[in-house]
């Protein structure tokens, strides 16, 4: 990956690969309090915060026209919290598997998430109640935490 730093200077830097999706389902036997979810970096283009906006019907001008972000008061456009939410739930169930059930999702938005940035998600289990795992996540940019939360996902049974 490579950052402009402004003044003709590009950097390289590196970002964790993304983990591939999960086929089979964790059971409650599998996982344990503590457990850490994989890294999951998410490169942030206007093309996606653009089109993921009108995707989910949302015609906010601050989530596809510069200009008017500008005149709103915002460096940029930015990412909607449905885009948001949808990535929460794309990487617990990549992490979990097919068969994991949702429970209960509670997000919030944070820091705003800006183009040509990247979001990495990261999160670890904090409870397990029989084949209900709670997570705790956040999925950071360069400016702070853009979504905090927690999601309890009921998992099939184990052997």
């Amino acid at each position: 990956h490579w950052l402009d730093a402004g003044d003709g200077l590009v950097l390289h830097q590196f970002r964790p690969a993304r983990q591939p999706r999960r086929t089979d389902t964790l059971t409650g036997d599998e996982v344990d309090v503590g457990d850490r979810l994989p890294l999951c970096p998410i490169p942030i283009t206007p093309t996606l915060i653009v089109s993921a906006a009108i995707a989910s019907r949302d015609y906010q001008d601050v989530h596809h026209d510069r200009d008017l972000a500008h005149r709103k008061g915002s460096s940029d456009i930015f990412m909607n919290i449905l885009t948001t939410g949808g990535f929460v739930g794309r990487w617990i169930s990549d992490w979990a598997g097919p068969d994991a059930v949702f429970k209960n999702l509670k997000i919030r938005l944070g820091a705003p998430k800006y183009p040509y940035d990247t979001m990495t998600m990261s999160g670890s289990i904090t409870e397990l109640d029989g084949d209900v795992v709670t997570v705790a996540f956040q999925g950071l940019n360069s400016i702070g935490a853009h979504v905090t939360g927690t999601v309890d996902l009921e998992l099939p049974k184990g052997a």
